[in-house]
């Protein structure tokens, strides 16, 4: 899939923001951040909620701050045109929720061209191709299969089996004595797949640029953590004339 973004002269990116309920002061700065937005189009690329176990999350009375983020959403959405790309924590967001917070889905990768050209945006998860146990894990939920049988449960064990994850996760991360990065390999295959020049992506929490050819290069979102030292809250931003600038919003 390809958007055609050339009639735009501004756009903004963001990933990463993991929103969940007892991160009060992060959902704070994504609320006046989103609030205060000009641009021409937002595109949010994967992880905007630090889990997301099911659309009937918005019915239950377990689901007020997910009603809320999505009622934030809206209001953007009925001003501008905001893209979405789930990501590893959030990828079983369905058409409910999208038609609650107005946000238009993008398959991963997607291109969109712009007047600097062909960008082409990413998750980023899928090209840490060194991580061959989460490469493993990711096919497993992604598939099917997974999903059904994951749906079929109720949504107090859904959201037991999420906090058991996050848990798992953290205490791997405590125990790692490597980090594995977007492989630099795969992610100029994938451009030149999809004869794009620039790859803007999240997952990694690491912001940059990297130059993957001379012609070629990959901008990292950063993540959010207002209660974090320092705080982290970035807005990637591209504007006709400008090109791309970061801007910290708790600086």
């Amino acid at each position: 899939m390809s958007l055609d973004a050339r009639a735009w002269q501004h756009l903004s990116f963001i990933s990463d923001v993991h929103l969940q309920a007892s991160q009060e002061a992060t959902f704070k700065a994504w609320c006046a951040a989103l609030q205060n937005l000009q641009t021409d189009a937002l595109f949010i690329l994967g992880d905007l909620f630090e889990v997301w176990v099911g659309d009937d999350i918005l019915d239950a009375p377990e689901g007020n701050f997910e009603r809320q983020c999505c009622a934030v959403l809206r209001q953007v959405a009925d001003r501008l045109p905001v893209y979405w790309m789930v990501g590893n924590r959030d990828f079983l967001w369905g058409t409910k929720a999208a038609l609650l917070s107005g946000m238009q889905t993008l398959p991963d990768p997607c291109v969109v061209n712009t007047l600097q050209g062909r960008l082409l945006l990413s998750h980023g998860d899928a090209l840490c191709v060194g991580d061959t146990a989460y490469q493993a894990f990711r096919r497993q939920v992604r598939s099917a299969q997974w999903q059904t049988d994951f749906f079929a449960q109720p949504l107090q064990q859904r959201l037991q089996v999420a906090r058991d994850l996050r848990a798992q996760s953290e205490a791997l991360k405590q125990t790692q004595t490597t980090w594995v990065d977007v492989d630099n390999d795969a992610a100029l295959a994938c451009l030149q797949q999809h004869q794009a020049t620039l790859m803007i992506h999240g997952h990694t929490h690491q912001p940059a640029v990297h130059a993957l050819s001379d012609t070629h290069q990959r901008w990292v979102l950063s993540d959010w953590d207002a209660q974090a030292t320092p705080a982290r809250a970035q807005l990637l931003t591209w504007q006709a004339g400008h090109g791309f600038s970061r801007q910290d919003l708790l600086s």
